[in-house]
């Protein structure tokens, strides 16, 4: 096989049309906790896109048997990757994204073993019992929850840091620092007895972006930001019910039940997912406009009050994208048009993912995530997400 046809075969095995529907998790976990994203969220967007792969090469290796009969064009079934090497690209890829998180903190370490450990279920025992979707859907909330904690992690570091020394008694709140030198006795005297009648220090701002948020106002350690993003990472792992419900039937088809669900269940996640947490103002949005500035200095209120907008247009764009798919398989539910249904579903991932962002107030975020759509369906077209 040449080499180009070995990629194509890899690309086929690791569905990677659908890899760009990963990094919008660790993004909409940021978002939901009202800061911006760091260093550590970068890196659990690299440890979310390695556990996936791990879970596309370990689900066809553990399928190898069913795909010759329903699939027999895949590339392991035509013999165009051996068994051996879809397992063993499945442990390096979750031993790298288990490494990345790692460098994301212990909590994100936490969280991303029970992500990979919910992917190798899936594959090896669960895929086929009823608590096959279920599992999915923890493995994708788990994937929000990841970029969450990792993020609060690397935001509760740039806090502490930003701590002021104690202050010591008698100095009106303030450290005083007094360099005594020969001879200089007096003038430190003097500057010991002025900082003890001087006022108190005011309270020191918060820095723009870093723990301003509404999510952030609670606490900004992992565990708080995990308890944050829960919401986001519900609507999510929801959608990734259905659409692995839906899912189980692609190769045969017959389900009308399973896309109707799925339609009913895109319109209630759209809903959720376009209305702020509050009812009113997005977490992290409005009620920090007087401290949220551009570099210029210009206050970013007119971009965090299209927030909501943007939220509630995106969260119409993914029920589209979802929607029509599903309500085509609901009336025929054929194989081609269920696995249409599959990968709508699959596509539909990107503009919720952006939602949940923009709901969260940061509308730049949900911009970028949508920035991966024409990535996405240029790959699509080459390589089936399904």
């Amino acid at each position: 096989m040449s080499l180009r046809g070995r990629m194509r075969a890899w690309a086929e095995l690791l569905r990677v049309s659908a890899l760009f529907t990963v990094p919008g998790d660790a993004l909409a976990g940021a978002a939901a906790l009202g800061v911006r994203p760091n260093r550590s969220t970068a890196l659990a967007v690299g440890a979310s896109l390695c556990l996936y792969e791990a879970g596309m090469a370990l689900n066809d290796w553990a399928d190898r048997e069913e795909d010759a009969i329903d699939r027999p064009h895949r590339p392991i079934p035509s013999g165009r990757i051996s068994p051996p090497a879809a397992l063993a690209a499945a442990g390096a890829l979750t031993a790298a994204g288990l490494a990345l998180a790692a460098r994301a903190g212990r909590s994100s370490l936490a969280v991303g073993t029970a992500l990979a450990a919910t992917v190798w279920a899936y594959d090896l025992r669960l895929k086929h019992t009823a608590a096959g979707p279920a599992a999915m859907g923890a493995a994708r909330a788990l994937d929000v929850l990841l970029g969450a904690t990792a993020t609060a992690t690397a935001t509760a570091d740039v806090r502490e840091r930003a701590k002021p020394a104690p202050a010591g008694p008698g100095t009106g709140g303030r450290a005083v620092v007094a360099a005594r030198k020969p001879g200089n006795t007096a003038s430190a005297q003097a500057g010991v007895a002025a900082a003890r009648t001087s006022p108190p220090a005011a309270p020191r701002t918060p820095s723009p972006g870093i723990g301003t948020g509404a999510g952030a106002a609670g606490g900004t350690g992992p565990w708080a930001g995990l308890r944050t993003a829960l919401p986001s990472a519900t609507l999510l792992g929801a959608h990734t019910v259905a659409v692995t419900t839906v899912s189980r039937r692609e190769a045969q088809g017959g389900s009308t039940a399973a896309p109707l669900a799925a339609l009913v269940a895109t319109g209630v996640l759209g809903t959720l997912a376009g209305r702020p947490p509050d009812g009113s103002v997005a977490r992290g949005g409005l009620r920090d406009v007087p401290r949220r500035v551009t570099g210029a200095g210009r206050p970013v209120a007119a971009v965090l009050a299209a927030a909501p907008a943007l939220a509630g247009a995106l969260a119409l764009l993914y029920a589209g994208t979802a929607g029509k798919p599903l309500l085509h398989a609901a009336l025929n539910p054929s194989p081609p048009l269920t696995q249409r249904a599959v990968g709508g579903g699959i596509r539909a991932m990107i503009p919720l993912q952006a939602a949940l962002a923009a709901r969260g107030g940061a509308a730049g975020i949900a911009l970028g995530v949508m920035g991966l759509v024409p990535l996405a369906r240029t790959f699509a077209r080459k390589v089936s997400p399904t």
